[in-house]
């Protein structure tokens, strides 16, 4: 099973509930990336709903969105900057992508070994992911009118193994959506103020969504080491040596005297 890109519009445009879960999901990567200013930023999956407030800030912002899942013209009142991608090769240069925002997508991904490949060559030295995954404890999972009860469910140990296996390091968790998923009057109206308990009280277990962010590990050689290196290995010649020179010296000579 996979989320199509209608009924994922419809329950965060069109839905009381979803347009409160919006709000909470994008509080919430605001506490993360307070400030993405002058940065590439971009979404994967349905990301399209917390994209918004970094469109002001940010350099330029994609929207990446799955073949399986469809498409639409994002954002609704400007230019359209959504493109559909294969879930394991972007139209994307290597290392183009200061921050990216995963979302509505390894739930349903079918390979996802590929998917954290891709986020890997693409993210900038020392980039930033955060994956958004519905929680195995919370129960928002429980709940099939949402798109965070389809397909899988994760635990923070989940999450960052998989990014572990693909060289991202993750770097600090944060959850989401602590009001039931309902659509009654009472609960949409203290979603926020439950929201806000939640997070004071640190009650990630009955989250519904779980946020993990990773950064791109870079590897570099440690001080001092590039002189060792240096002195052990010797140039690589091309051309051979001519027929008679025994050192180095010879070989500057010859060469001097042919031209």
């Amino acid at each position: 099973m996979h989320h199509d890109v209608t009924s994922l519009s419809g329950f965060y445009y069109a839905s009381a509930l979803g347009r409160s879960a919006q709000a909470n999901l994008q509080q919430a990567l605001r506490e993360i990336w307070p400030d993405c200013k002058g940065m590439t930023v971009a979404g994967y999956g349905f990301a399209a709903p917390f994209l918004r407030p970094f469109m002001g800030e940010a350099a330029r912002t994609l929207c990446l969105m799955p073949a399986r899942q469809g498409v639409m013209h994002w954002p609704h009142d400007a230019p359209n900057i959504a493109t559909l991608v294969d879930g394991g090769r972007w139209p994307i240069a290597n290392g183009f992508i200061d921050r990216l925002v995963v979302a509505h997508a390894v739930e349903t991904e079918v390979h996802l070994d590929d998917l954290f490949e891709e986020i890997g060559r693409i993210l900038a030295p020392e980039g930033r992911v955060v994956v958004i995954a519905p929680n195995r404890s919370g129960i928002w999972a429980r709940a099939d009118s949402t798109p965070f009860g389809i397909g899988r469910t994760f635990s923070y140990g989940q999450l960052e193994r998989m990014m572990e296996d693909h060289d991202l390091t993750p770097v600090s968790r944060a959850a989401a959506l602590y009001a039931p998923p309902s659509e009654k009057r009472f609960w949409l109206r203290s979603a926020r103020a439950m929201e806000r308990f939640g997070l004071k009280i640190d009650a990630q277990r009955v989250a519904g969504a779980l946020l993990v962010e990773a950064t791109k590990q870079v590897y570099a050689l440690p001080k001092g080491k590039r002189e060792s290196v240096g002195s052990v290995l010797q140039p690589i010649r091309v051309l051979p040596r001519p027929v008679g020179a025994t050192s180095e010296g010879d070989v500057a000579a010859r060469e001097k005297s042919h031209g």
